[in-house]
């Protein structure tokens, strides 16, 4: 297979696409993000790069808390649009109805079926972007889209990211720390 090289660039393949969460002047916003992933499994924590300009990263800071929301496939044009619009020139508290869990300053939208509620662990200033480093305090999850007490992909259908364009979850095509114990040595 014949490579080619494109230089540095932030690049993944495929990302989740999440609401962050943040009051910001003690009203609810949402920002679009795509750039997060788990950091930790114990204690369990997750992190997200933000922006230093965007408005939701003053909710993070004055806060210390946020929530990470899965929004659903079908929820793609109201997800997109809280990445379009700045909560400093638009308030989008609301485009998603907002509740509260254990913490009272991070907004879960309660049309996403999952959210996770995080204290600040740390901020790391990364140059253009924030990573915020979260301790996650407590993950909900709509009923209908848990199996044998796990959130199941399958039903969330949540929003996968990649190269400028929105997708679908595919079929399942094997099972993880399972299907690498066939390989064969050449």
């Amino acid at each position: 297979m014949e490579k080619i090289t494109l230089g540095p660039m932030p690049y993944m393949s495929v990302m989740p696409t999440l609401l962050v969460g943040a009051n910001v002047k003690g009203k609810p916003n949402y920002m679009t993000a795509a750039w997060a992933t788990v950091a930790c499994m114990a204690p369990p924590m997750v992190c997200v790069a933000i922006n230093k300009a965007r408005y939701t990263a003053k909710g993070i800071e004055e806060n210390k808390t946020f929530s990470l929301n899965v929004p659903s496939a079908k929820r793609v044009v109201e997800t997109d649009h809280c990445g379009l619009v700045s909560g400093a020139h638009e308030d989008k508290s609301g485009v998603f109805r907002s509740f509260y869990g254990k913490l009272k300053t991070a907004p879960l939208a309660e049309e996403c079926p999952v959210n996770i509620e995080c204290t600040l662990f740390k901020s790391v200033d990364c140059g253009s972007h924030h990573l915020y480093i979260g301790n996650i305090i407590e993950i909900h999850v709509d009923k209908a889209c848990v199996t044998d007490g796990k959130p199941d992909i399958t039903k969330i259908n949540p929003i996968i990211y990649a190269q400028t364009s929105y997708f679908n979850v595919g079929k399942q095509i094997d099972k993880a720390f399972s299907a690498g114990k066939r390989y064969k040595k050449k």
